[in-house]
């Protein structure tokens, strides 16, 4: 009499177990598929990076313009994070963001490969920073994949694939570079800024059709949020340090004692290549076992050291070692800060909140090379890669006094 009853639990169970895995495998493919157009969008922002200061160097720009070069691309995401993380919040479709951001990538990629003047340059390389601004629909999206309290991890893995797409894609710009001239990054960066539109139409998101308009004093609540203020404040003076030495100032002074245009591949490769591991495990390994206040102090202290060897080193492969140890804090540092300025919003308004981080480091970003490139046409170059150092340790004893220790 049981068993007709028992057969019928067991099919009930097997449905219920193959539709769990569909859901399992669709969750994986639409992962696989996030993280692959990551990895081509900064790919497509980054190819032309490692000569992108020497190319601008070798047109008849001084320090300072080359400076401006670099820090326009923060400028742009200074100016603009913040209203897209307000306009995604509002729309509920960050998947459109990610278009138009890939759009803009391609548009300047092809304007720098199109026109060969320092003013131009200028102006297109504006438009990358446009392009990057779309960054902060990216973590919101990828970050919706996954369960709120895994945020930490699902930032880690994303930030691990930025940071693989910006490798491959410096060093190929580098061999490009070499084999084909300086140009040819620029023409590379198109190629995947078209590879990486047309993928990016099978991102999936689950829309929202409730969501209702931030108001004005919502809006300020964010913005006015502790923790927010003091992580954004901490990832200003980390893009100040990348900004000014590994995007900026570290492949002319690589240049300078004889680097080729592969050698400079190499050298942002180096940068970036712990960045993907390390930021893998920072979150979900690293920082539970140490704490984040002590990843993030450390992490400061780590990539100091590897700006205060930058103007002594006199071999390649000191330089080398020299940005591998940078990048490792790096990418221990980032996504702690990316995670901890979400931690405490409200998730309707965590995309205003990114976008506000996001938006304050461009401030680094901006001011890091523009400084840097100041300082260098009234001293030495030695003196832009001391103050990076010393920004380094403000960055250490700030996070010692002012980031929470976890409950």
């Amino acid at each position: 009499m049981d068993r007709p009853f028992f057969v019928l639990k067991c099919i009930i169970v097997i449905i219920v177990i193959e539709r769990c895995d569909k859901k399992m495998k669709k969750n994986t493919y639409r992962v696989s598929l996030f993280c692959i157009v990551t990895g081509l969008y900064w790919f497509s922002l980054y190819t032309y990076v490692p000569i992108l200061s020497p190319y601008a160097e070798a047109l008849g720009a001084s320090h300072k313009m080359v400076g401006m070069i670099i820090g326009s691309y923060g400028f742009a995401q200074m100016l603009l994070r913040i209203p897209l993380g307000v306009m995604s919040d509002k729309m509920g479709n960050r998947k459109l963001f990610i278009i138009l951001g890939i759009v803009s990538s391609l548009v300047s990629s092809l304007g720098m490969w199109f026109f060969k003047k320092p003013a131009m340059i200028l102006l297109f390389r504006s438009l990358s920073g446009v392009a990057a601004s779309s960054w902060v629909a990216y973590t919101i999206l990828f970050s919706s994949y996954f369960e709120q309290k895994d945020t930490a991890k699902a930032l880690g893995i994303i930030n691990a694939f930025s940071a693989l797409g910006q490798m491959s894609a410096m060093l190929a710009g580098g061999y490009a570079a070499q084999r084909f001239g300086q140009e040819a990054t620029f023409l590379a960066a198109s190629i995947s800024g078209v590879i990486g539109l047309a993928i990016s139409f099978g991102i999936f998101e689950q829309r929202k059709m409730d969501r209702e308009p931030l108001t004005v004093p919502q809006l300020l609540s964010v913005a006015g949020n502790r923790d927010l203020l003091i992580v954004s404040g901490l990832a200003i003076l980390v893009q100040f340090i990348t900004f000014a030495t590994v995007y900026g100032f570290t492949p002319v002074a690589a240049k300078q004692i004889g680097a080729s245009d592969a050698q400079l591949g190499l050298l942002t490769a180096f940068s970036t290549l712990p960045t993907i591991f390390s930021s893998a495990i920072s979150g979900s390994v690293v920082a539970k076992r140490f704490g984040e206040k002590r990843v993030i102090v450390a992490s400061f202290i780590i990539i100091s050291a590897s700006c205060a060897v930058i103007p002594f080193s006199k071999d390649i492969n000191i330089l080398y070692i020299s940005q591998a140890i940078g990048g490792l804090g790096r990418g221990l540092l980032f996504p702690l800060l990316m995670s901890l300025c979400i931690k405490s919003i409200d998730s309707s308004k965590r995309a205003t909140a990114m976008g506000f981080f996001q938006a304050i480091y461009g401030l680094g970003m901006f001011m890091g090379p523009v400084i840097t490139g100041v300082i260098s046409d009234a001293a030495k170059l030695l003196w832009g890669f001391l103050v990076s150092a010393a920004t380094g340790l403000i960055g250490a004893l700030i996070s010692h006094l002012f980031v929470k220790e976890e409950p």
